[in-house]
């Protein structure tokens, strides 16, 4: 007891108004006092005498904490000496209380540019600020400086609290840190958790997401961990279950290889072209109007959005959009009806934008020139789902302008198809992706670049995947047509047990798709299994232990 809890000293990087730092004070003194009281016992059991008093107590100077605000470091005095108070008055004499004790410990301070002070546990609740927004709020100047001093971008503003964390403990030592749900996820995940695990940190208990309790409409992770222990952790908990390991992307399993973006994958997917600007858009009955003039062939546009892929049927496109694609004003207006109205219904607001928005008005403000090149030679290719509580996969003709909501890949085979249209590919998405709340959100720098496909397979493999995807997607595309629905409502039937052939076609495919990789027939549908043996297929392409051309020489 007297060389224990008492002199351990706990700090909150980000106070605010103390409420971490009241409930570490009061779970300590309940601790000390269930200690003291299991001394007692222990000394009548045996007959030996009881420890003469006072017995140590945890004391107020064990606390430290920092906050940005000077009115929240004041709020927080006042929580611990109210508290001081509240746990006299359960577990007896302390120090006493008044005159009140001395909070120095507690002191206004920007956590990131100050230093911190020597602690045995790191707890706290840092600031959620978006890299889309951090800028906003912060100014640029501390976003500069941000990127200079931590070298790892722009992340979640969190973020930056769980390094400076890492780099401040010793070995042995632990944290507990609430943060933002993407903090497990991208560039967010590398700049913080897989920081930590690099510099020595085991994960022992996280809960992976849930809603923040207060009105904030935000989803929050909280990741405990013990920084380079003598003796390494046996037991872990996630999401209050017992789990044989915790990932930095707080998922059951053991933080190891982080899965690199494969050089060969590159310039083969894309994100849909972004418009800004609903004037763009044209329904049906005007856009067959315009197209009867041959000057907009090509400029008028079926416009698949992200709803259309889930919900219309066949996965087709339900809008059209005057599409001038890189083309300069001169040449745009060759189709003047078509540049009439862009210049009516979308040059007053991009004026009042300013900026490129204003200079090139009669143009998509994405309209994505990569990927219009890599598509350009193809009758077909792939769209994808970015968002949503599935991943789906549909083919869309070369005519057809896919919004920024649609991801696509350039390739038109049905191999390419059918692998990403896997149980493999699918579980890769849910792991590696990002998350929007409980939806999958795709992200193609992190999972698509990152995807191996199978690296070697023969002629006969590759050609049973193509067929089971053709099977696969013409059942689908029927299913679709017979009964008016989209992807959506398909599909929630086939969870409740409809279309038991459309699940043998999904078997089939995810059965030769693991042939192709050369893998049993049993893992097809395994989705852990899979997911481990893609990122160890990754790490042995990246280090060249196996050679990897998917799209041929």
């Amino acid at each position: 007891m007297g060389s224990c809890i008492h002199r351990d000293r706990l700090c909150d990087p980000a106070c605010g108004c103390g409420n971490f730092l009241y409930v570490a004070y009061r779970e300590m003194r309940n601790l000390e006092s269930e200690l003291k009281r299991r001394m007692v016992t222990l000394a009548e059991e045996k007959g030996l005498p009881v420890p003469p008093g006072p017995l140590p107590y945890y004391p107020l100077s064990g606390l430290h904490g920092m906050d940005i605000l000077p009115v929240a470091v004041l709020i927080a005095r006042i929580t611990l000496w109210m508290g001081h108070r509240q746990m006299i008055e359960t577990h007896g004499p302390a120090e006493d209380p008044l005159p009140l004790a001395e909070l120095s410990n507690l002191r206004r301070a920007d956590a990131l540019r100050s230093a911190w002070p020597a602690t045995d546990v790191i707890i706290g609740n840092p600031p959620f600020i978006g890299d889309r927004t951090i800028r906003r709020k912060l100014g640029d100047d501390y976003v500069e400086w941000l990127k200079k001093t931590f070298r790892v971008g722009v992340i979640d503003l969190s973020g930056y609290w769980f390094r400076r964390a890492a780099e401040q403990m010793e070995p042995g030592q632990r944290a507990g840190l609430v943060s933002t749900n993407t903090l497990r996820e991208n560039k967010h995940r590398q700049g913080s958790l897989d920081y930590v695990v690099q510099r020595g940190g085991v994960i022992t208990d996280a809960v992976s997401s849930q809603k923040w309790p207060g009105d904030a409409q935000v989803h929050v992770s909280i990741t405990n961990w013990v920084m380079s222990p003598e003796d390494p952790p046996t037991e872990f908990t996630l999401d209050g279950e017992p789990v044989s390991g915790i990932t930095t992307q707080l998922r059951e399993g053991r933080a190891g290889w982080q899965p690199k973006r494969l050089a060969a994958n590159k310039g083969r997917s894309f994100i849909g072209c972004q418009p800004t600007g609903d004037g763009f858009l044209l329904g049906a009955d005007e856009a067959q109007k315009l197209l009867e003039d041959p000057r907009n062939a090509g400029r008028v546009r079926p416009y698949l959005t992200s709803r259309d892929l889930a919900n219309s049927v066949d996965s087709a496109p339900t809008r059209w959009i005057i599409d001038f694609g890189t083309m300069p004003l001169e040449d745009a207006a060759s189709s003047p009806a078509l540049l009439d109205i862009v210049r009516l219904r979308v040059r007053p607001e991009r004026e009042q934008a300013g900026g490129d928005l204003a200079r090139l008005w009669w143009q998509l403000w994405r309209p994505r020139p990569a990927m219009r090149t890599a598509i350009a030679d193809l009758d077909r290719y792939i769209v994808c789902t970015l968002t949503g509580k599935r991943f789906f996969t549909a083919w869309q003709t070369g005519l057809t302008c896919p919004s920024n909501a649609v991801g696509v890949i350039a390739a038109d085979d049905d191999f390419t198809m059918g692998v990403l249209s896997s149980r493999a590919h699918d579980a890769w998405a849910w792991w590696w992706s990002s998350t929007m709340k409980s939806d999958l959100r795709y992200t193609p720098t992190s999972t698509f670049q990152t995807f191996p496909f199978p690296t070697a397979p023969s002629s006969r493999a590759r050609d049973r995947v193509a067929e089971a995807s053709r099977e696969l997607h013409e059942r689908r595309s029927a299913l679709s047509r017979e009964r008016g629905i989209g992807l959506t409502a398909l599909y929630n039937l086939y969870d409740d047990g409809a279309f038991e052939d459309l699940h043998d076609r999904h078997r089939e495919l995810d059965e030769a798709v693991a042939t192709a990789y050369g893998w049993p027939v049993t893992i097809a549908q395994d989705g852990d299994e899979l997911v481990a043996r893609l990122s160890a297929l990754n790490e042995q392409i990246i280090t060249g232990e196996v050679d990897y051309s998917p799209w041929g020489p």
